[in-house]
């Protein structure tokens, strides 16, 4: 039946394209309708709106939320939070829009019924900490996805987009996308005056602790396969921060959230020998960035260097001591709650490895380095502010739109906006979606012109691993090694080994330097060479292949951003050996890549950091 055979393409015209479904493109899809009555809004997603995203599995808190109406925090409060714990460089525009607005987000969470935990005497919500407060959010993700569905023209579930479109009568415009059903295998071309962007951050581009057996058993959504870098970057969209990725201190082996325990248990840590240990490290940190290190609260990535400083030293493992705490059975039932609320994952292995955290204190890990801008780090796109608040040099365009017009994004895809979390993902999806509405409204009347070749091409490029494997798999004897095409999995480990020991994995305890990360770049090469051989047996594989794709071109921005920026700016998340010292007086600015896809080149600036609060 050839390359094609027995398979559809599918057309779709869309004013407003959403392509992911998780909290930002639920966001964006609600948002939309209300500004655009009358157009059509088309959500896309490669798995299913109900269960998709980072928030898929429930989540014991919302970590993102001022409290203005009790006077607890201010806007400006969040950003003088986000600044200094990303030590200094974060977009203050665009978080300060986000926190101005996500109380509001949060409060139609309620509305639509996610139970919200109450204090009995104030009748306020449940706080964590100073940002979080507590739900009971095992439906989280389906209660905001109803909204979504019922905003939505129509939802397409199990597509999965692997690139944009440009139109071919504007230059420098988007167009629409192109993508696949993993089910039927059918060919799908969306044409869009506006696309925003609201997929997932990438996990599984460095290689896990957990291998063999558990590899799946990532702490950020091992589904998060970078496509909110892997298309912008594709049609040449700036990104920024992209060398700011995050690493995570979990309890060891099912990579459980530790956040409840701190806040609201009050619980700590101790080394192997019952020591407290981070005082020990305040003269080494403070010789490596300085004042910085006596911030409140001290900055995330330097308790991170304090805990692998220890354990470097032999003193470790690190454990939270949870004994205490437990004593109490209220504390003993949140903190089991904790996990049975959205990572069911560590209650198993404590149960599997005989640890009750009552009578045992649970060791604690650093993660794999995740990308993923929606959380305490400021990778992804460079997007243009809100014009009330954004300096000059920060608006090109609408409101979170990229470097490409009528491209906008939100939560894990828009850089230099930190600590946004799962309810600030969703209020910068609503924002995305407004000002995209106000971009069709104004600019995006016309339908954007679509390359008929273009279409055609990349139609033969996303099935073409399906064709490899059909005629290679003939050159098999036995086992599934092919001298004609080189399988996903296989090239998944290939490029965690590349990033894991080249560009500051666990491997290397987090550092790297020059010498490094040019030869990383040249394995990345090729390897992405080796991409045109790609073999898919399913349509499973074939979706695992253009995870692949995605992921290694984040990998590629991550690597060059990380060469570029010449100094150790979070010490805790990697470590620059040629350069181990922050260095404000050259680096207290951002990172911006752009990539060219003709020739394959990422061009590397800097861009000024203004400080618009005080």
């Amino acid at each position: 039946m050839g390359l094609f055979g027995g398979r559809k393409t599918v057309f779709v015209d869309a004013d407003i394209l959403v392509i992911g479904g998780g909290m930002a493109g639920c966001g964006a899809t609600y948002e939309s309708r209300y500004w655009g009555r009358d157009l059509k809004i088309v959500c896309v997603e490669k798995a299913n709106i109900e269960r998709s995203g980072a928030v898929a599995q429930g989540l014991y808190a919302i970590n993102c939320y001022m409290g203005m109406q009790w006077d607890e925090n201010r806007p400006e409060d969040h950003v003088r939070y986000a600044r200094n714990d990303l030590m200094g460089l974060v977009r203050e525009d665009l978080g300060y829009d986000i926190a101005r607005h996500v109380d509001a987000s949060v409060h139609k969470f309620e509305e639509w019924g996610l139970p919200m935990m109450k204090d009995p005497k104030t009748g306020r919500y449940q706080r964590e900490g100073k940002w979080q407060i507590m739900i009971h959010g095992e439906s989280y993700k389906p209660i905001v996805a109803e909204a979504a569905r019922k905003a939505a023209t129509e939802v397409y579930n199990r597509i999965m987009v692997t690139h944009l479109l440009m139109d071919s009568a504007k230059a420098n415009r988007v167009g629409g996308a192109v993508g696949f059903n993993v089910r039927t295998g059918d060919y799908y071309v969306f044409r869009a005056k506006a696309v925003i962007i609201a997929a997932g951050g990438a996990s599984h581009i460095f290689k896990p602790r957990a291998v063999g057996e558990g590899m799946g058993r990532t702490w950020y959504a091992p589904w998060s396969s970078a496509s909110a870098y892997g298309l912008p970057i594709q049609v040449g969209a700036k990104m920024t921060q992209m060398e700011n990725r995050i690493v995570l201190t979990r309890f060891k082996d099912g990579y459980g959230p530790v956040g409840a325990y701190f806040l609201h248990l009050k619980t700590y840590t101790q080394n192997g020998y019952g020591e407290e240990y981070e005082k020990r490290w305040y003269d080494d940190t403070k010789a490596l960035v300085g004042d910085y290190v006596d911030h409140h609260p001290v900055p995330t990535c330097l308790r991170n260097h304090a805990l692998l400083k220890e354990v470097a030293a032999g003193r470790g493992p690190i454990r939270m001591v949870t004994k205490e705490a437990f004593q109490d059975p209220h504390k003993e039932t949140v903190g089991w709650e904790n996990f049975l609320g959205m990572t069911i994952g560590q209650a198993v292995v404590w149960a599997s490895q005989n640890i009750d955290p009552k009578h045992i204190n649970p060791e604690l890990t650093t993660s794999e380095p995740y990308v993923m801008g929606s959380h305490a780090t400021c990778s992804g796109a460079w997007a243009s502010g809100p014009e009330d608040c954004a300096p000059a040099e920060y608006q090109w365009g609408y409101n979170r739109m990229m470097t490409v017009d009528g491209l906008f994004g939100a939560g894990d895809t828009i850089g230099g906006t930190a600590h946004k979390f799962s309810s600030g993902s969703f209020t910068e999806g609503r924002i995305a979606a407004k000002a995209a509405v106000k971009y069709v409204m104004e600019k995006g009347r016309d339908q954007p012109q679509l390359s008929e070749e273009e279409v055609r091409d990349l139609q033969k490029t996303i099935y073409e691993p399906m064709e490899n494997y059909r005629v290679g798999r003939n050159e098999i004897v036995a086992g599934t090694v092919s001298p004609s095409y080189l399988l996903p999995i296989h090239g998944l480990q290939r490029l965690q080994k590349i990033m894991d020991e080249y560009v500051g994995g666990i491997s290397t305890h987090y550092m790297t330097n020059n010498v490094l990360l040019n030869r990383g770049l040249e394995l990345l090469a090729m390897l992405k060479e080796d991409m045109n051989r790609m073999g898919a047996e399913d349509l499973h594989q074939l979706q695992r292949v253009w995870e692949l794709h995605h992921r290694l071109l984040a990998a590629e921005s991550v690597t060059h951003h990380t060469l570029f920026r010449q100094e150790t700016r979070w010490p805790g998340y990697y470590y620059r050996g040629d350069f181990m010292k922050l260095d404000d007086q050259n680096w207290h600015c951002f990172t911006l890549s752009c990539y060219d896809r003709n020739t394959g080149r990422f061009e590397m600036e800097k861009a000024p950091v203004y400080h618009i609060i005080d």
